[in-house]
């Protein structure tokens, strides 16, 4: 099932459950649930609360369990999943503690086969799992069962793979922290639940999605194994859907609506699969790929190809402000004003120069006067080893100067002490923690600097709804808002750029946008929005598709190397940062790649060839309710 926001498929999850529950109530009989847990969970969590408090959803007769957990891990620890489920379920609802069925984190070794062995008969006891809902990992992980797990794997401790940690190290500030073990539920436990849910959102986890869905059963991919599975359910928003058949290429399936961009959409995968420029594809190439209703719609390939080429034609621009005395019918931004005020919002310290930093260039260069809003501070992400090089250099400084008995001194001495003594996964000290927003907010203005955005204009926004210490954030505040709204009255921009992750729904790049796009409805009566444009770019792991680009900034090689030295400025994120994703290449590397592919497409595609290119989508303000 395809839904437009992940909330809306969570509700949809929770529903269901209800009505299990509700029916083995009935009966009645004990109802056995696994759910899936973490930040991503979140609305589904609340929604089974809403469903508790205002419609008398009782779970009484529900056994609990838990799908994976790491091992050794504390119930108290932030990363542990039993506190999770206690933290957002089980403290606020009628479950009597006899139906919490949670692993042991502290079992000795010896007894960890005995223990997996009696987890798994009182989950099949009585029939096995009535409902789980799970994610799954970016290599088809379901719970912590990697590639390679059998198809009849029970309850058991597993060594983590090395993608499951990557994955995990940004919830354990770093991967060194991350438990090498975990118990998990066997896909043979999992295969006899009554009914599966899986839930994926956003562009990464679209490539797995249509090897589980589309692609043979194989072991190297855990759950397509749920294939054959008799009540199985994913949900999907339309990102992670992108690349299954019917979404990706639904001429295939039936006769599509050919508005704007689905002919765009399909001429460029045509391009791709027939390896052609646009100009170059006949009629035969329409209809071998099952096309030929949109030759019916417009008559001809001449006509298909010349209409398509001179589009994305027009989204090539090497004035990202608007060329001054030029005719702007076809150019993606307005001619006038000549110098535009330009709002960048960057959700962490780095964000901007990574993923828009030629386009950044060319505004400054070109004389537009840019803004930079720093959305939150980052500190979560600079490694305390780093922290200890940077007072390092400040106590040989103050030693140098006499001051071997400031303030400031005692303050680097408790620091240390602080870090010495932390245990891995701990939130850090207010100290600590201001420390390293320091140190970030060093970094941006060294990257600032280089760019040529003089003091005044960078702004360190601070929003409060980061300022937990943890991973999992606070929710928007008013405070958050007000920050935001502030500075876009402010400047009263022209232009404002944001980061367009829209699909990433509990992490902060979606948060800040959130941000953005709420401060913009509460101003919509402002005179100057009527002459503002907004453009959303996008990270270091993913580009826009063509098909949805309408603005691209293709860079020189002298100025993709200058946008390379401003991330290079971000030194704390180098060599390798806290949060790596499961892409191993350093920011720069990501970044780079990413905008030469992007030139590169545009060349094939018959297009002038770039050294390397940045792409945004435009969004109008009357489109923003939908986001």
């Amino acid at each position: 099932m395809i839904f437009k926001k992940s909330r809306d498929g969570f509700l949809y999850a929770a529903a269901e459950a209800a009505v299990i529950i509700r029916k083995k109530q009935f009966a009645p009989e004990s109802c056995k649930v696994a759910f899936g847990t973490g930040p991503a969970y979140y609305s589904f969590y609340d929604e089974l609360l809403r469903l508790h408090r205002d419609e008398s959803l009782s779970f009484s007769n529900v056994e609990l369990y838990l799908l994976a957990e790491y091992y050794p891990l504390s119930p108290n620890s932030m990363q542990s999943s039993a506190r999770f489920l206690r933290d957002f379920l089980i403290n606020h609802i009628d479950i009597p503690e006899s139906g919490v069925h949670l692993f042991d984190c502290s079992v000795e070794e010896n007894k960890l086969e005995s223990f997996c062995r009696n987890y798994e008969e009182s989950v099949i006891e009585g029939g096995g799992l009535d409902f789980v809902l799970s994610g799954i990992g970016n290599r088809g992980h379901v719970g912590f069962n990697a590639p390679g797990s059998s198809a009849d794997s029970l309850t058991r401790i597993v060594t983590l793979d090395r993608s499951t940690i990557t994955s995990a190290a940004g919830e354990f500030f770093g991967e060194s922290n991350v438990p090498v073990k975990g118990f998990t539920l066997g896909l043979g436990t999992i295969m006899n639940v009554g009914k599966l849910f899986f839930a994926a959102w956003g562009e990464s986890s679209a490539g797995i999605i249509s090897k589980i869905v589309e692609e043979p059963i194989s072991d190297q991919i855990p759950a397509s194994l749920f294939q054959r599975h008799p009540d199985v359910c994913f949900l999907l928003d339309e990102s992670s859907a992108a690349e299954l058949t019917r979404l990706r290429t639904p001429w295939f399936v039936d006769t599509p609506e050919w508005d704007n961009p689905m002919i765009r959409k399909a001429v460029v995968w045509l391009c791709r699969k027939v390896n052609k420029p646009i100009l170059k594809l006949t009629d035969r190439d329409y209809n071998d790929h099952h096309m030929n209703s949109l030759l019916t719609v417009l008559g001809s390939a001449y006509e298909v190809n010349i209409k398509v080429f001179n589009e994305l034609q027009h989204t090539i621009t090497g004035w990202p402000g608007g060329k001054p005395d030029a005719d702007d019918t076809n150019r993606p931004e307005r001619a006038e004003p000549a110098r535009k005020r330009v709002v960048i919002f960057s959700p962490h310290p780095d964000d901007d120069v990574i993923s828009m930093g030629g386009t950044f260039i060319r505004l400054v260069d070109q004389g537009h006067e840019v803004h930079i809003a720093y959305q939150t501070s980052g500190s979560i992400a600079v490694f305390d080893e780093d922290v200890i090089q940077h007072m390092d250099f400040f106590q040989e400084l103050h030693r140098g100067l006499g001051q071997d008995g400031s303030e400031t001194m005692k303050l680097f001495d408790r620091v240390r002490d602080d870090i010495v003594k932390k245990k891995s996964g701990v939130v850090d000290s207010r100290e600590l923690s201001s420390i390293k927003m320091y140190i970030r907010r060093s970094e941006a203005r060294a990257s600032c600097r280089l760019i040529g955005i003089p003091e005044e204009r960078i702004h360190f926004l601070d929003m409060p709804f980061y300022d937990t210490g943890l991973v999992r954030k606070s929710p928007l505040e008013p405070a958050d808002i007000n920050l935001v709204s502030s500075l876009l009255e402010s400047v009263k921009p022209h232009q404002i750029y944001a980061a367009g992750d829209l699909n990433d729904p509990h992490g902060t790049h979606r948060t800040c946008l959130d941000a953005v796009f709420i401060s913009i409805a509460q101003l919509q009566d402002a005179a100057w929005l009527d002459n503002c444009r907004i453009w959303l770019y996008r990270g270091a792991w993913q580009e826009w598709p063509v098909n949805e680009i309408d603005m691209v900034v293709p860079m020189s090689p002298d100025e993709l190397t200058r946008k390379i030295k401003a991330i290079f400025k971000h030194q704390s994120q180098k060599d390798s940062a806290l949060f790596p994703g499961s892409d191993r290449r350093e920011f720069w590397q990501r970044a780079e790649a990413r905008n030469r592919e992007l030139a590169a497409l545009y060349n094939q595609l018959g297009l002038a060839e770039y050294e390397a290119m940045e792409g945004f989508k435009r969004i109008l303000l009357s489109e923003l309710k939908k986001y």
